[in-house]
């Protein structure tokens, strides 16, 4: 398993208490070993101030220990995360939804119930930690493919973009654009177009330039948003 690399640092600022909610033992092991790994190798330190395998253990920890961040499976036994997310007490903790469904439904439900983000499992060693440090900052975590299914539906439940902006992208960037809204990959963006993987970022540089944004999901997120494509 890689582990996704962290800026080492021999001082830690902050410590973050955690509380997991899956009722695997296996998988809340295996949270439990990457944020030691995390605790060790960056500058915030993780404690796991509790573990949860219900709902009604879930808001029970969530009220007597306050943690900062909330790890959340989406399918406890015979309740859900979603079911936790609308009943829990509302607080200061930013809630992550690790979940194994990929479904836009699953992900839009989970969004508009209150997480922070939504993060598969299986990318949880290369993405948990860009995930975590991303909520924490108070923002929402959306990898490229999710980002794309949740406003497809926010669009069709709100009927349409928020807004709509003109924002001066030439016709290639236009067409860039549109495929990574639709989850493309650079590689595959660029066997669509009959273009360089290189020509491909360079024109992702330029549009998060004009975008005044400084990742893909933010790409995608004020691209719908704006009306700028359609999802």
């Amino acid at each position: 398993m890689t582990l996704h690399p962290v800026p080492i640092s021999s001082t830690p600022s902050q410590t973050i208490s955690v509380l997991l909610v899956d009722d695997n033992p296996s998988f809340r092991h295996g949270l439990q070993a990457l944020l030691d790994f995390y605790s060790g190798n960056g500058p915030s330190r993780y404690q796991v101030v509790g573990q949860a395998t219900s709902v009604e253990q879930a808001v029970k920890l969530t009220i007597e220990q306050s943690p900062t961040l909330v790890l959340l499976d989406m399918e406890l036994g015979q309740s859900s995360g979603l079911t936790f997310l609308q009943t829990r007490p509302k607080g200061n903790e930013r809630v992550l939804v690790l979940s194994a469904h990929r479904e836009d439904e699953w992900v839009f439900r989970a969004m508009q119930a209150g997480a922070s983000g939504y993060l598969f499992k299986t990318h949880l060693a290369e993405r948990l930690w860009p995930a975590i440090t991303t909520v924490l900052k108070d923002q929402i975590y959306l990898s490229p493919e999710v980002a794309t299914g949740f406003f497809r539906l926010f669009q069709f439940y709100n009927g349409g973009a928020l807004t709509t902006a003109t924002i001066p992208l030439t016709e290639r960037e236009q067409e860039v654009l549109h495929w990574l809204v639709q989850g493309a990959s650079n590689n595959a963006i660029a066997q669509r177009l009959h273009i360089t993987v290189a020509t491909v970022k360079a024109h992702l540089t330029a549009i998060f330039e004009k975008l005044e944004v400084s990742s893909r999901t933010q790409a995608i997120v004020k691209a719908l948003k704006l009306g700028l494509v359609a999802a």
